[in-house]
């Protein structure tokens, strides 16, 4: 059976299709990749706006690298902003009630230590590492969602691990 090819996503059931097939994947790219503070739920939408607005010069089959180019630099701008908000707080001092001064101590060694360890991994490793682990996603969906080769999947979460034990050796 012949497949009907599309020159665009402007039809609704593709538009449809693609983001049943999509926005899941999307979503938890951002989220492995920036964190929830930055709501990647909301970027992701925007960038399926964005495609929408732009479906008439947008093949089915580029479809998923302008979703995941175009939520990734509506994250980039996020963070930009977050910065500059975040500096600003920052000047101004932001004081906490602490109630067990123990157990604030001691979560916000933990998470300090958490966050370096996590930090210090490169971006590349960071993301497979928390897709694998966070999410469960097997090294070939990774590998597929990334546009990279399994093997290298496969050594991006071995080396995120290695790092992660040499930083944090109580974990």
């Amino acid at each position: 059976m012949a497949k009907k090819l599309f020159k665009n996503v402007c039809e609704e059931h593709i538009f449809s299709s693609i983001y049943n097939k999509y926005a899941k994947d999307i979503h938890d790219f951002l989220f492995y990749k920036f964190g929830e503070s930055l709501q990647p739920e909301d970027k992701m939408q925007e960038a399926f706006v964005k495609l929408w607005q732009n479906c008439k010069k947008v093949t089915p089959d580029k479809a998923k690298s302008f979703l995941f180019t175009t939520a990734n630099n509506l994250m980039l701008n996020e963070a930009k902003h977050k910065k500059v908000v975040l500096k600003h707080h920052n000047r101004v001092g932001n004081q906490d009630n602490i109630q067990d001064p123990q157990f604030v101590l001691e979560e916000k060694e933990y998470l300090k230590k958490y966050e370096k360890a996590i930090a210090k991994l490169s971006e590349a490793q960071r993301v497979a590492f928390l897709m694998n682990k966070t999410e469960g996603k097997k090294h070939k969906e990774i590998a597929d969602l990334l546009g990279i080769s399994q093997k290298a999947v496969e050594k991006r979460i071995y080396s995120a691990l290695e790092k992660l034990r040499e930083h944090i050796k109580e974990i």
